[in-house]
């Protein structure tokens, strides 16, 4: 009797070709397979591996670079304050010392205003083609006018030409008519503004305007430029500027009103500013140190031992950057008194490889040693110093962790990121050509096994005709 025909059996054979076929396939796929799996695994964890590295670099670069600024600088060992801010502002410098000054601002200085004739028919004007000559402290300043010119159009050529050198130029129409009126950023006595090359623009030294003005009243707008007055604890001082840094020694003062307005200026040392800049400093580098060790610690298996690899175990990577952020850490400073961290309360943690601060230890120090000048040249450097002595901290961990964020081929992890995308793309091409091979032997084998199912069904055909008869012979020999 022949055998029941299934569902996923073959129909000739009764056996389940489909399984058959697959387990034959997944034989010969499982090896090449758990290769590509385990490689892609590995890769795409370590593609986020390095963008982390980046990221984390990235950040610790702008920290370094924001704690560098030279122009509000984050490491001055005084610190100046006013009063009264609506008067002025002041910065102290390293070379500051410990003291009160009473301030008095008689008047700001200023700069120069001047403007020319009216012009009747407006910002449209015709202006003649020429060199129109800005005259400031004995400087001439040319300002080519081509043929066709408007007086807009010489506005906007001083703009283009001269804005760069402070000067600028608008229109100013009134009863009479349009004026030029120009500007300058330079301040201080002897600034006025002189025009002179192009007729109807001229304003010579020591005009001013017609109070009130006319048509054809040209000059200074109010009074000339002049300098700053002020006083230091009842000495008279001037400046052409109102940033002001040689009245007082170590400081810079920023006059801001006028009109006999005083205040006072307390210079002290800045160790709360210090302590901050410098806790911003170990935490930045704390975090690239974190973030290394995250990316290569091992964590534990079922066992609880530590056997599972992190994405970059082992990997020379990250225990370069480790290295090369450590390094400069152990250069000694250019200072006197303070020539490296440990004195300002830094070390290195041996278990971590992060940085500790001890901020009692901070303290103390500025308060016995008095370093508070010296923390500068610490981590800014000393630029009256030659050679690596002119490079503080700041510059020198720049310049260990530029070589892994610079972008390009020359970059460090740019060129790791490359690679790990080609061996990406490798292990995409990999999978599509296994799967092609799967399905070209899932057909293969098919076709193979249906054959062999048609030809067991014909045989087993063959057998049941062949016994077929021989019952039929059998029974018409016991009928006889």
């Amino acid at each position: 009797m022949a055998s029941p025909i299934l569902p996923g059996l073959g129909l000739g054979s009764g056996l389940d070709t489909t399984a058959i076929v697959k387990a034959l396939v997944d034989a010969d796929k499982a090896a090449k397979q758990n290769q590509i799996t385990r490689q892609t695994t590995i890769n795409t964890s370590q593609i986020s591996a390095v963008g982390s590295l980046k990221s984390v670099l990235a950040n610790f670069q702008t920290a370094i670079k924001n704690l560098g600024d030279t122009k509000n600088t984050q490491f001055l060992g005084f610190t100046a304050t006013s009063a009264d801010p609506k008067v002025l502002t002041a910065v102290a410098s390293n070379t500051a010392v410990n003291g009160t000054y009473s301030i008095k601002v008689t008047n700001l200085a200023t700069s120069s205003k001047v403007a020319t004739a009216a012009f009747a028919g407006g910002a449209t004007s015709p202006i003649p083609a020429g060199t129109l000559n800005i005259t400031q402290n004995g400087v001439s300043s040319p300002v080519t006018i081509p043929a066709g010119a408007t007086l807009q159009s010489v506005r906007d050529a001083i703009n283009t030409q001269q804005g760069a050198n402070g000067f600028s130029a608008n229109i100013v129409t009134d009863q009479f008519g349009s004026r030029l009126v120009m500007g300058s950023t330079t301040t201080g006595a002897g600034s006025d503004i002189t025009l002179s090359g192009i007729a109807g623009l001229e304003i010579t030294a020591g005009q001013k305007m017609d109070t009130p003005p006319t048509g054809a009243s040209a000059g200074a707008i109010g009074e000339f430029a002049m300098d700053a007055s002020f006083s230091v604890d009842g000495l008279a001082l001037t400046s052409k500027s109102n940033t002001v840094d040689k009245a007082i020694s170590g400081l810079t003062l920023n006059l801001v009103a006028g009109g006999n307005a005083t205040t006072t200026v307390t210079v002290g040392p800045n160790n709360d500013g210090l302590k901050k800049s410098i806790q911003t400093f170990v935490d930045a580098y704390n975090q690239v140190v974190t973030s290394v060790n995250a990316l290569t610690k091992p964590t534990l298996d079922d066992d609880g031992k530590p056997t599972v690899a992190a994405a970059l175990t082992g990997d020379p990577l990250a225990r370069g950057i480790l290295a090369s952020i450590r390094e400069p850490l152990a250069t000694t400073g250019a200072g006197d008194k303070l020539t490296v961290l440990s004195q300002l309360g830094i070390t290195t943690n041996q278990k971590t490889g992060a940085l500790d601060f001890d901020s009692t230890k901070f303290t103390t120090a500025m308060g016995t040693q008095q370093l508070g000048g010296e923390v500068q040249k610490l981590f800014l450097g000393d630029p009256a110093a030659t050679g690596a002595a002119s490079k503080g901290l700041l510059d020198r961990m720049n310049d260990a962790i530029t070589p892994y964020t610079v972008t390009g081929k020359d970059g460090i992890l740019d060129a790791r990121s490359t690679n790990l995308a080609k061996a990406k793309t490798n292990l995409s091409n990999q999978q599509v050509a296994l799967d092609r091979r799967v399905e070209t032997l899932t057909a293969v084998l098919t076709k193979k096994y249906n054959d062999m199912d048609t030809l067991v069904g014909k045989l087993k055909a063959t057998a049941s005709n062949i016994t077929s008869m021989f019952e039929a012979i059998s029974a018409q020999q016991r009928n006889s």
